[in-house]
């Protein structure tokens, strides 16, 4: 019984972690989609669109990870780690907004 119990932990931990690297390629694709949106050509809208996926699929691979130590994804801090971010984000977006 015991000997089951461990293996199904197992994997839950490996499809947790093949599901959080799954959400590596799309993160990846965000940061370049906003890096073209504020940099290359300036479009607050695109901005807002590819930040929200970004935050989706960080918010995402968290859980799914916590999911997979079979942890419970109850935390603040989660939500306050994106406080940075947002900030920087907002400090870049600050002159488009204010025009």
């Amino acid at each position: 019984m015991q000997e089951g119990r461990g293996q199904q932990r197992f994997v839950r931990a490996l499809v947790g972690v093949v599901a959080a690297s799954a959400l590596a390629y799309p993160l990846l694709l965000c940061a370049v989609r906003l890096l073209f949106a504020q940099l290359v050509v300036p479009d607050v809208a695109e901005v807002v669109l590819w930040l929200v996926v970004a935050v989706t699929c960080s918010v995402a691979a968290v859980a799914v990870l916590r999911w997979g130590a079979e942890r419970p994804v109850r935390s603040r801090w989660l939500l306050v780690g994106l406080l940075p971010p947002a900030a920087f984000e907002t400090w870049l977006l600050w002159p488009l907004l204010t025009r």
